[in-house]
């Protein structure tokens, strides 16, 4: 019973380890970028030695990949909506929301994604070539269905995906200028819901979803 709870805690502190270490991670790639960002800054940040780093990620490229892997799932889970709905007005209206939420609570984890495509993914080009062509097909084939059942307008549905990522997650990527032009503050859950709603009044209307 002894030995039991005393790995028990163990896998606690190794949890808490790894989450301390991930969101120090995730913030420091966020500001610095991978050539910016180093293995001591991200220790400093979590509180740890750097040497508990290395015993959890080998390496500065392992512990990014994770990272970019972590936001990447959280979005993929965020289209779940789109199997599950009927037609377009609540499977992207869901979606619309659930990726705002995403850009609100992972602001850091999209500027990481962010920064990495936009110097052209040397380190996750090999998730843009598979799993995010694939999602990508699917999605599209997806919104291409509501479009031959007459739910939407003919648009490319490749261009509207890049539109809901664009429209979405610039409430993390550009966040400073938002505060910035709403009085210098974050959004209030007000202010966040009036958001969701005007994006999805927009882009629904846009698109003539039924």
């Amino acid at each position: 019973m002894a030995d039991g709870a005393r790995l028990t805690k163990r896998e606690e502190t190794r949890r808490e380890n790894e989450r301390a270490i991930l969101a120090a991670a995730e913030k420091v790639f966020a500001e610095a970028g991978f050539g910016g960002a180093t293995m001591q800054l991200i220790a400093d940040l979590a509180g740890l030695p750097k040497a508990n780093l290395h015993y959890y990620f080998a390496t500065k490229e392992d512990l990014y990949r994770r990272v970019v892997r972590d936001i990447f799932e959280i979005w993929l889970h965020a289209a779940d909506v789109f199997d599950l709905a009927d037609g377009p007005v609540e499977g992207i209206g869901a979606y619309i929301d659930a990726k705002m939420e995403i850009s609100r609570r992972h602001p850091a984890g999209s500027k990481v994604w962010a920064s990495e495509v936009m110097h052209g993914a040397p380190v996750i080009q090999d998730y843009l070539e598979t799993t995010l062509r694939d999602w990508t097909d699917n999605r599209a084939a997806r919104i291409q269905g509501w479009i031959d059942a007459g739910r939407m307008q003919p648009v490319d549905p490749r261009h509207l995906l890049y539109m809901l990522w664009a429209t979405t997650q610039h409430y993390a990527d550009f966040g400073h200028q938002i505060e910035t032009l709403n009085g210098g503050r974050p959004l209030t859950e007000a202010e966040w819901q009036a958001a969701k709603a005007s994006v999805k009044t927009i882009i629904l209307r846009g698109i003539g979803a039924t």
